[in-house]
């Protein structure tokens, strides 16, 4: 048997924003790999091995993924959203960086949905012209460097996505973020929050980042900023396609 290694994303929740060349990759593997609550995703069946693991296991889940690949195995990496955005694809080519043994397994990226692009969409087009995407976590990156991207994208005048804002472990980085935001931006630039999009828990918010607090967003929330010239269209918000 041959095996290869697919590195899927589930999108952002709905299994009908899962794409049909992922739902074909899971039909076809003997193993799924991944975080705990994205292997709760993929139903069970005959012949299908799941194999759960803490967040903070990405290395070690690549490793055990390229291994059974290697082995003839056809094994499923999942990550919510997009794999390739803050998630597992990146893991797995580090370690193909450092273990060369493993260049011969074939490796494929599958896209997804990412939540950046799903909160967007439900509120409009907020990211309709140049903007960027920050992780503020600092887990694997310290806070300056954080900071100092924060400081450009915000004085470059880019709509910005924010992943993993606030958690029971970095209570106070997303309330530095809204300090650093109000000292170059004005106070009604837009934000929104959008927590758990595509799931029957969805909430989404318009504010102003005036009235925005560090207690609207958690590890579920994704927060789109505006740029200088981001509006309101009725019930949406957009960027406009021309800059000026």
């Amino acid at each position: 048997m041959s095996g290869w290694l697919a590195i899927a994303g589930l999108g952002p929740g709905d299994a009908a924003l899962i794409t049909p060349e992922v739902s074909a990759a899971l039909a076809g593997a003997t193993d799924v790999l991944g975080y705990t609550p994205y292997v709760a995703r993929v139903a069970a069946r005959e012949g299908l091995n799941l194999h759960a693991s803490d967040n903070r296991e990405e290395l070690a889940r690549a490793r055990h993924a390229l291994r059974l690949a290697a082995g003839g195995r056809k094994a499923v990496i999942v990550s919510s959203g997009d794999p390739g955005v803050f998630a597992m694809a990146a893991a797995v080519f580090e370690v193909l960086e450092e273990q060369p043994e493993w260049a011969a397994v074939e490796v494929r990226v599958l896209p997804g949905i990412t939540a950046m692009l799903a909160a967007a969409a439900k509120a409009g087009a907020p990211l309709g012209h140049d903007f960027c995407a920050i992780n503020l976590s600092d887990n694997l990156k310290p806070w300056a460097v954080i900071e100092k991207r924060l400081r450009l994208a915000a004085a470059a005048d880019f709509a910005m996505a924010f992943y993993n804002p606030r958690s029971k472990s970095r209570p106070d980085g997303f309330g530095k973020t809204l300090a650093i935001l109000r000292e170059v931006c004005e106070a009604e630039r837009l934000v929104v929050f959008a927590r758990a999009v595509s799931t029957p828990q969805e909430r989404i918010s318009l504010v102003t980042l005036a009235e925005a607090t560090p207690e609207m967003a958690d590890m579920q929330t994704i927060v789109l900023v505006g740029n200088s010239q981001t509006r309101k269209a009725g019930r949406f918000v957009y960027t406009p396609r021309a800059a000026s």
